[in-house]
């Protein structure tokens, strides 16, 4: 469940010290002030979905492409036990990937601390054997978020890599056979809800309510813009009760209507692809969800002629925007690395069109100009989606110090199981968010 990885993320983030022993071992003789000789890069990866042959092939591809420089590659499915002991005792990777949002929060952790190499001068370097430079091969606005920018200062810490629109699936098989069009508007959405109910089937289901991050982020975007979803981010006072996030609030209330009946009962870690079953089985039309719930779902059950849909959210307004969230893993260099420079260089070769080839094989798919079009199949569908209108939203919450007792993630997301059971209402849930904002507004770093 790759989506497991993705809610810890928008919680408070936990605070623990990493660094407080780095200062006697931090050693930068090695990051080019001897010149001739062969440096050794050490590169720690996750080992995600894609594999870990991906990462073989593509230090292999850059020892060739560079042989001034060994790699010692680290790629493990528990990078964080792997790398943190050594890290606590100041010897630190020199570049690392491991995105934002894993249940031990490493990252966070290094952000909280501000622990992380500024790497705004990898923008202008030319991608390693190409003449263009990095910020010229991404696809805009990768770069312009809390996710990159976390201090909001202007400055990039950390890089986007992998990428996974996130929308609502469906099964186009039966949309098509029961002459349905895919919602355009929130009015058409609750239109096609009551046909759906007349035929017994509900319009809409979700996994768990982690879900709900890249959905109700969206749903703020298309309510006021990203502006107003910065603010949000970083919880500006009363921006909660204002008339764009009653307007999300009440749409997801309006949502939990139409919900399918036993959704939330299976919405945990261990029955959640009952509710993605769902879909399969056309008991549901729509759930959010990436473009990982094909892999994960690739061996289920389904109608006869089932086959994957994606679409953003509908606009709020007649041709209003509709958003898609975009979630990304992201690679960094801790400061107390020993090769800065050679990280750098590195970070620049992943965005090559030889190393985006080597990762795309395995599934891996980065935020590189035109890569939709060396999709194919679902992928291809997927990663168009921007190509057909929807905004991409990224970036999440702006980095607090903890405060015991608070989770914006518990209260925005997870209370949702409460609003669709009928135990709680849309109000008292607003209001829970708003105090929650103001609780964490003191704690922002």
């Amino acid at each position: 469940m790759k989506k497991k990885a993705l809610l810890a993320g928008m919680s408070a983030l936990l605070s623990v010290s990493l660094i407080a022993c780095q200062s006697s071992k931090v050693d930068n003789s090695s990051d080019g002030k001897n010149s001739g000789e062969k440096k050794t890069l050490h590169v720690a990866a996750l080992e995600s979905a894609y594999g870990k042959d991906m990462w073989t092939k593509v230090i292999e591809a850059y020892e060739e492409a560079n042989p001034k420089v060994d790699v010692e590659l680290t790629v493990d499915k528990n990078l964080e036990d792997v790398i943190s002991p050594n890290m606590k005792a100041g010897n630190y990777p020199d570049v690392v990937l491991l995105g934002t949002g894993r249940k031990l929060a490493l990252t966070e952790t290094l952000i909280k601390d501000q622990a992380l190499e500024d790497i705004t001068d990898v923008l202008d370097k030319n991608v390693f054997g190409e003449d263009v430079k990095v910020k010229g091969k991404l696809v805009p606005g990768f770069t312009d978020t809390l996710a990159t920018n976390p201090y909001n200062d202007g400055k990039t810490y950390l890089a986007p890599m992998f990428y996974s629109p996130t929308g609502l699936f469906y099964n186009t098989s039966l949309l098509k056979e029961k002459g349905w069009e895919v919602p355009k508007t929130w009015d058409e959405m609750w239109a096609l809800g009551e046909k759906a109910k007349a035929e017994g089937i509900a319009l809409f289901t979700y996994p768990t309510t982690g879900y709900f991050d890249a959905f109700f982020f969206s749903l703020l975007l298309e309510a006021g813009g990203p502006d107003f979803y910065n603010k949000a981010m970083q919880y500006k006072d009363g921006i909660w009760e204002s008339p764009e996030a009653t307007k999300a609030f009440e749409i997801v209330g309006k949502l939990a209507e139409y919900t399918e009946t036993t959704t939330v009962a299976n919405a945990n870690d261990k029955d959640y692809t009952k509710n993605q079953q769902l879909v399969l089985d056309n008991k549901a039309l729509f759930m959010p969800n990436g473009t990982w719930v094909v892999g994960e779902m690739g061996e289920a059950p389904r109608a006869d002629g089932f086959e994957w849909g994606m679409t953003a959210l509908p606009a709020i307004e007649e041709n209003g925007d509709r958003y898609a969230f975009t979630f990304f893993e992201q690679m960094w260099i801790p400061a107390a690395a020993n090769n800065k420079e050679a990280a750098k260089e590195f970070m620049t070769y992943v965005y090559s069109d030889e190393a985006t080839a080597i990762f795309a094989e395995a599934g891996a798919v980065q935020p590189i100009e035109g890569i939709s079009e060396k999709l194919t199949g679902d992928n291809k569908l997927f990663y168009s989606i921007y190509d057909s209108g929807a905004k991409a939203g990224m970036g999440g919450f702006a980095a607090t110090e903890a405060v015991e007792g608070v989770s914006m993630a518990d209260t925005l997301f997870r209370t949702i199981d409460s609003i669709v059971s009928g135990d709680k209402n849309v109000k008292d849930w607003q209001k829970a968010v708003e105090k929650v904002s103001d609780q964490l507004r003191s704690a922002l770093k």
